[in-house]
């Protein structure tokens, strides 16, 4: 019996709130349906939105009044799943957590508004969202089946950089593995968020799973995002869907630009968006040079400038900003590191990315490397994890 599985990732942006971003949501699937895909990726954070270019009022040893308002507003327009802040697991899964008096469900109806879009859909779906539990906010990815609903949940353990400001620690135990069968394919899948990828244990926790569909969400849309896509697949012996929104700055959610809504004035030179952003300027300095970056990295000088001019047009200051915040990259990565589908570059709405994976090769490909089987040396080498069970689920 073939082993092939269509195989999606939609390179979506988030939009003004959650009820818009699951209509959207909605909208992809059932495009994706269309066109026969069983599975689907959305990017990092998609649901509640990831805060580029966000202060939030913040330096060492202060936080200002502004910045815990835009925190407020960033707050308040993440989904609320109905979990508990250690995390509840299985129990959450089965619905086994006591509901409020005269409510229906736990949380704000996202979990079932995801449910159902699978269940008409018949695709299965996978998103990253920024949950509200509690007073705390956590990054995390859903993994939502079209007979059985959510079949687990996972929080990102490690922010990175100034993420950790807004976004809680996740406990390593929700990073064991999801298993179900479609089309008589069996799927072993777990996902990796964002820089979770670049951690060498983590990665190994996850292939001593016999993980065989890898998903990585992320806002890192670097040409270097690109090959470390390719050493998963190669080492894991797994596929690889990696999805990054693609959005124009003129599209950030409003929370982004704090109360004032007036857009940040100084960023990375070169940030996790895929460009480079010109540096900080002294008052003594009337010129500049910017630079910006190819998409085969290749930097381009643009000649000097007046500085008071320059800041006038700037899409950061004027408002038009058509310059992208971050220009997608979203990936698929066959099992022996080989690119299936190339990254998708500026292509901010409809950009669907659809592979049909043979997920045999996987087991082709173990023939000279199972790095967590027969190559592993586990004779000599071993990988514990707190409160994870590492081995390949039943």
């Amino acid at each position: 019996m073939p082993q092939k599985l269509k195989l999606a990732v939609s390179q979506s942006r988030s939009l003004a709130n959650v009820k818009q971003t699951l209509a959207d949501l909605e909208k992809t699937t059932k495009n994706a349906a269309s066109q026969g895909v069983d599975l689907i990726l959305f990017p990092e954070a998609y649901l509640g939105g990831y805060p580029r270019h966000c202060s939030f009022g913040a330096v060492v040893g202060q936080r200002s009044d502004e910045g815990r308002e835009q925190y407020l507003q960033y707050f308040k327009g993440c989904p609320d799943l109905g979990d508990t802040p250690a995390g509840a697991r299985d129990d959450w899964v089965d619905r086994k957590l006591p509901v409020a008096k005269g409510q229906e469900h736990r949380g704000d109806g996202t979990r079932e508004t995801l449910e159902r879009i699978a269940r008409e859909t018949g695709v299965f779906i996978v998103t990253g969202l920024v949950e509200r539990c509690g007073g705390s906010l956590y990054c995390a990815v859903l993994y939502v089946c079209p007979k059985q609903g959510c079949l687990g949940k996972r929080r990102k353990v490690m922010p990175t950089g100034s993420e950790r400001l807004v976004w809680a620690q996740g406990s390593p135990s929700t990073l064991r593995a999801v298993t179900t069968t479609i089309k008589g394919v069996r799927l072993c899948m777990a996902s990796a968020i964002c820089w979770e990828n670049m951690m060498p244990l983590l990665r190994y926790s996850l292939y001593s799973q016999n993980v065989n569909l890898w998903l990585a969400p992320t806002a890192d849309a670097r040409p270097t995002w690109w090959p470390l896509m390719q050493t998963v697949g190669s080492e894991g012996r797994c596929f690889v869907l990696s999805a990054i929104t693609c959005v124009k700055k003129k599209h950030l959610p409003a929370w982004t630009y704090g109360i004032e809504k007036s857009a940040p004035t100084v960023v990375q030179e070169k940030s996790m968006n895929g460009a480079a952003s010109p540096p900080p300027t002294s008052p003594t300095r009337h010129k500049r040079r910017s630079s910006t970056f190819t998409s085969e990295n290749h930097e381009i000088v643009l000649p000097a400038v007046d500085e008071n001019a320059s800041q006038s047009k700037s899409a950061l200051t004027d408002g038009s900003g058509e310059e992208f915040a971050c220009r997608g990259g979203s990936c698929i990565i066959g099992p022996m590191g080989d690119t299936k589908v190339e990254p998708l570059w500026e292509v901010e709405d409809g950009g669907l990315l659809i592979h049909e994976a043979d997920f045999e090769d996987c087991e082709r490909g173990r023939l000279d490397l199972d790095v967590a089987g027969s190559y592993s040396r586990n004779d000599a080498f071993h990988l514990t994890v707190d409160g994870l069970d590492i081995t390949p689920p039943p």
